[in-house]
C-alpha cells in the first residue's frame, strides 16, 4: 500500500528517534546500513523528511541527520504524506479512476474500511511510539531480523 520509499522513510525516522537521547547526528550511510535500505533511497527520503521538518539535518564536518524532541510527536501519517501523499487513503482498491459511494467497484466497501482503519492507525501512531518499541528491543527495523 505504501511505497518502498515511504517504508524506508518511516524506518529512518524511527531509527533516528530511537537514538535521539544520544544527541548524535548520523550520516546517510550509517542510517541506511542500520535500516537495511539503499543509500540513494535513504538520502532522498531523509531530504524530503527534513524539508517537511519531520527530522532535522545539519551540514558540516559535525553534521548529519537527527530528530528533535518536538519532532518525536509527529504522527506517521505525516511521513506518508511527505513521501507518497495521502492518495492511498482515498484511492480505489482495484485502481479504478471512477469509484465512489455512488459508483462503487466490487471491492469498494471492504477496501474503504481498510483504508479508514489504516489512516486512523497512522494518525494516532507517533514516531516516538514506534521508536520506544525499537529501544525496548520489542521490534526491529532491519529487514532480516
Amino acid at each position: 500500500m505504501i511505497s518502498k520509499s515511504c517504508q524506508y522513510a518511516i524506518r529512518a525516522a524511527v531509527y533516528l528517534a530511537s537514538r535521539a537521547d544520544e544527541n548524535l547526528k548520523l550520516n546517510v550511510k550509517e542510517i541506511a546500513k542500520e535500516i537495511d535500505a539503499p543509500e540513494a533511497f535513504t538520502a532522498k527520503s531523509l531530504q524530503i523528511l527534513n524539508k517537511h521538518k519531520i527530522i532535522t539535518s545539519q551540514k558540516g564536518p559535525n553534521g548529519g541527520f537527527f530528530i528533535e524532541e518536538y519532532q518525536l510527536h509527529e504522527p506517521i501519517v505525516n511521513i506518508v504524506s511527505a513521501i507518497d501523499g495521502l492518495q492511498i487513503f482515498k484511492s480505489c482498491g482495484l485502481g479504478l479512476k471512477v469509484c465512489s459511494e455512488i459508483s462503487p467497484c466490487p471491492f469498494h466497501n471492504d477496501y474503504k474500511t481498510l483504508r479508514e482503519s489504516m489512516l486512523a492507525t497512522f494518525e494516532r501512531t507517533t514516531i516516538k511510539m514506534l521508536a520506544q518499541n525499537l529501544k525496548n528491543g520489542d521490534v526491529f527495523v532491519l529487514a532480516g531480523k
